[in-house]
Protein backbone atom coordinates (compact mmCIF):
# COMPACT_ATOMS: atom_id res chain seq x y z
CA UNK A 1 0.00 0.00 0.00
CA UNK A 2 1.34 3.28 -1.17
CA UNK A 3 1.64 5.85 1.79
CA UNK A 4 2.34 9.54 1.45
CA UNK A 5 5.75 11.03 2.55
CA UNK A 6 7.01 14.46 2.36
CA UNK A 7 10.35 15.30 0.85
CA UNK A 8 12.34 15.07 3.48
CA UNK A 9 10.09 13.84 5.82
CA UNK A 10 9.71 16.51 8.32
CA UNK A 11 13.56 17.58 8.56
CA UNK A 12 14.67 20.39 10.87
CA UNK A 13 17.38 22.64 12.28
CA UNK A 14 18.00 24.51 14.90
CA UNK A 15 20.34 27.38 14.75
CA UNK A 16 20.34 31.22 14.32
CA UNK A 17 16.50 30.61 13.27
CA UNK A 18 14.70 27.35 13.06
CA UNK A 19 14.19 25.75 9.66
CA UNK A 20 11.33 22.48 9.33
CA UNK A 21 10.04 21.09 6.29
CA UNK A 22 6.58 21.66 6.74
CA UNK A 23 5.52 18.03 6.50
CA UNK A 24 2.91 16.96 3.44
CA UNK A 25 0.89 19.96 2.34
CA UNK A 26 -1.76 20.11 -0.44
CA UNK A 27 -1.21 22.57 -3.34
CA UNK A 28 -3.31 23.36 -6.09
CA UNK A 29 -2.42 25.28 -8.64
CA UNK A 30 -5.08 27.82 -10.23
CA UNK A 31 -5.05 29.18 -13.51
CA UNK A 32 -7.65 31.77 -14.84
CA UNK A 33 -8.69 35.08 -15.77
CA UNK A 34 -8.67 36.91 -12.35
CA UNK A 35 -10.57 39.82 -13.89
CA UNK A 36 -14.00 37.66 -14.70
CA UNK A 37 -16.28 37.64 -12.19
CA UNK A 38 -17.51 34.46 -12.28
CA UNK A 39 -14.08 33.27 -11.52
CA UNK A 40 -13.39 35.60 -8.48
CA UNK A 41 -17.01 33.67 -7.49
CA UNK A 42 -15.50 30.40 -7.54
CA UNK A 43 -12.30 30.64 -6.07
CA UNK A 44 -15.00 32.23 -3.20
CA UNK A 45 -17.13 29.79 -2.95
CA UNK A 46 -14.91 27.07 -2.82
CA UNK A 47 -11.63 28.26 -1.17
CA UNK A 48 -13.23 30.73 0.85
CA UNK A 49 -11.22 33.57 -0.30
CA UNK A 50 -11.12 36.70 -2.20
CA UNK A 51 -8.53 36.60 -4.84
CA UNK A 52 -5.49 37.93 -3.38
CA UNK A 53 -3.54 41.17 -4.50
CA UNK A 54 -0.64 41.15 -6.50
CA UNK A 55 2.72 39.41 -4.56
CA UNK A 56 0.19 38.78 -1.59
CA UNK A 57 -1.58 36.15 0.45
CA UNK A 58 -4.85 35.82 2.01
CA UNK A 59 -6.27 33.15 4.16
CA UNK A 60 -9.75 31.21 3.40
CA UNK A 61 -11.47 29.09 5.12
CA UNK A 62 -9.62 25.81 3.12
CA UNK A 63 -6.12 27.22 3.79
CA UNK A 64 -3.81 29.85 1.98
CA UNK A 65 -3.79 31.27 -1.19
CA UNK A 66 -1.10 32.76 -2.82
CA UNK A 67 -0.93 34.63 -5.60
CA UNK A 68 1.88 33.61 -8.11
CA UNK A 69 1.54 35.45 -11.49
CA UNK A 70 -1.12 37.66 -13.08
CA UNK A 71 -3.39 34.35 -13.94
CA UNK A 72 -1.99 32.13 -11.61
CA UNK A 73 -2.71 31.34 -7.55
CA UNK A 74 -1.49 28.63 -5.34
CA UNK A 75 -3.97 27.18 -2.76
CA UNK A 76 -1.62 25.60 0.31
CA UNK A 77 -4.79 23.40 1.88
CA UNK A 78 -4.47 20.28 3.77
CA UNK A 79 -3.01 17.42 1.83
CA UNK A 80 -6.02 14.84 2.11
CA UNK A 81 -8.31 17.86 0.71
CA UNK A 82 -6.47 18.91 -2.17
CA UNK A 83 -7.77 16.66 -4.81
CA UNK A 84 -11.35 17.38 -3.47
CA UNK A 85 -10.91 21.40 -3.07
CA UNK A 86 -9.57 20.97 -6.85
CA UNK A 87 -12.41 19.10 -8.51
CA UNK A 88 -15.08 21.45 -6.97
CA UNK A 89 -13.07 23.88 -8.50
CA UNK A 90 -13.23 22.51 -11.74
CA UNK A 91 -17.11 22.27 -11.27
CA UNK A 92 -16.74 25.56 -10.14
CA UNK A 93 -15.12 27.21 -13.22
CA UNK A 94 -16.90 24.82 -16.22
CA UNK A 95 -17.37 26.42 -19.16
CA UNK A 96 -14.19 29.14 -18.46
CA UNK A 97 -10.91 29.00 -19.79
CA UNK A 98 -9.13 27.75 -16.41
CA UNK A 99 -6.63 25.15 -14.95
CA UNK A 100 -6.66 23.80 -11.21
CA UNK A 101 -4.38 21.02 -10.67
CA UNK A 102 -3.28 19.12 -7.50
CA UNK A 103 0.82 20.18 -7.42
CA UNK A 104 1.04 18.51 -4.05
CA UNK A 105 3.75 16.00 -4.57
CA UNK A 106 5.97 17.89 -6.99
CA UNK A 107 6.82 20.57 -4.34
CA UNK A 108 8.22 21.22 -0.52
CA UNK A 109 7.27 23.83 2.15
CA UNK A 110 10.03 25.09 4.74
CA UNK A 111 8.88 27.02 7.96
CA UNK A 112 12.02 29.70 9.04
CA UNK A 113 11.26 30.46 12.57
CA UNK A 114 12.61 33.41 14.65
CA UNK A 115 13.82 37.20 14.38
CA UNK A 116 16.47 36.20 11.88
CA UNK A 117 14.73 34.87 9.08
CA UNK A 118 15.12 37.99 6.77
CA UNK A 119 18.71 37.51 7.57
CA UNK A 120 18.66 34.02 6.65
CA UNK A 121 16.35 34.40 3.31
CA UNK A 122 18.29 37.57 2.47
CA UNK A 123 21.59 35.77 1.80
CA UNK A 124 20.61 34.26 -1.10
CA UNK A 125 16.85 35.38 -2.38
CA UNK A 126 17.42 39.16 -3.87
CA UNK A 127 14.64 40.01 -2.69
CA UNK A 128 13.87 43.90 -0.68
CA UNK A 129 13.26 41.93 2.80
CA UNK A 130 13.27 45.00 4.85
CA UNK A 131 9.76 45.23 7.04
CA UNK A 132 8.59 48.30 5.21
CA UNK A 133 8.89 46.70 1.71
CA UNK A 134 8.09 42.91 3.00
CA UNK A 135 5.66 42.84 5.45
CA UNK A 136 2.35 40.04 6.72
CA UNK A 137 0.83 38.43 3.89
CA UNK A 138 3.33 39.69 1.30
CA UNK A 139 5.11 37.14 -1.06
CA UNK A 140 7.79 36.91 -3.86
CA UNK A 141 8.73 33.97 -6.23
CA UNK A 142 12.63 34.65 -6.18
CA UNK A 143 15.66 32.45 -6.71
CA UNK A 144 17.26 31.02 -2.97
CA UNK A 145 20.66 29.94 -4.51
CA UNK A 146 19.96 29.95 -8.19
CA UNK A 147 17.15 27.76 -6.92
CA UNK A 148 13.33 28.87 -7.79
CA UNK A 149 10.97 29.53 -4.85
CA UNK A 150 8.31 31.78 -3.80
CA UNK A 151 8.33 32.42 -0.11
CA UNK A 152 5.46 34.73 2.16
CA UNK A 153 5.33 35.88 5.32
CA UNK A 154 3.88 34.33 8.21
CA UNK A 155 4.23 37.00 10.95
CA UNK A 156 7.16 38.85 12.12
CA UNK A 157 8.19 35.33 13.49
CA UNK A 158 8.43 33.45 10.45
CA UNK A 159 7.83 32.69 7.09
CA UNK A 160 7.11 29.95 4.39
CA UNK A 161 8.83 29.10 1.50
CA UNK A 162 7.72 26.25 -1.34
CA UNK A 163 10.45 24.80 -4.05
CA UNK A 164 10.33 21.92 -6.29
CA UNK A 165 10.31 18.64 -4.12
CA UNK A 166 13.36 17.86 -6.46
CA UNK A 167 15.23 20.47 -5.31
CA UNK A 168 14.52 20.20 -1.46
CA UNK A 169 17.44 18.83 -0.32
CA UNK A 170 19.65 21.51 -1.76
CA UNK A 171 16.91 24.74 -0.56
CA UNK A 172 16.90 22.33 3.14
CA UNK A 173 20.84 22.52 3.60
CA UNK A 174 21.01 26.29 1.96
CA UNK A 175 18.82 27.06 4.39
CA UNK A 176 21.05 25.44 6.87
CA UNK A 177 23.81 26.64 6.14
CA UNK A 178 22.61 30.31 6.03
CA UNK A 179 21.26 29.82 9.76
CA UNK A 180 24.14 28.20 11.15
CA UNK A 181 24.48 29.77 14.83
CA UNK A 182 26.36 33.52 15.06
CA UNK A 183 26.49 34.13 11.07
CA UNK A 184 23.68 36.55 10.81
CA UNK A 185 25.25 40.07 9.57
CA UNK A 186 22.05 41.88 11.96
CA UNK A 187 20.88 43.99 8.98
CA UNK A 188 17.35 44.17 9.95
CA UNK A 189 17.54 43.81 13.53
Amino acid sequence: MFSAISALNGASYSGAVDVAETGLRGMISLRGDFASKDFAAAVWQVLGAALPAQRKTVMGKAGRVVWMSPDELLAVVEYGAAPKLAADLRTALAGQHHLAEVVSDARAVFSLTGAGWREVLAKGAPVDLAAQAFGPDDMRRSRLGQVAVAFWMVDDQSCELVCFRSVAAFVFDWLKTAAAPKTLPGYFQ
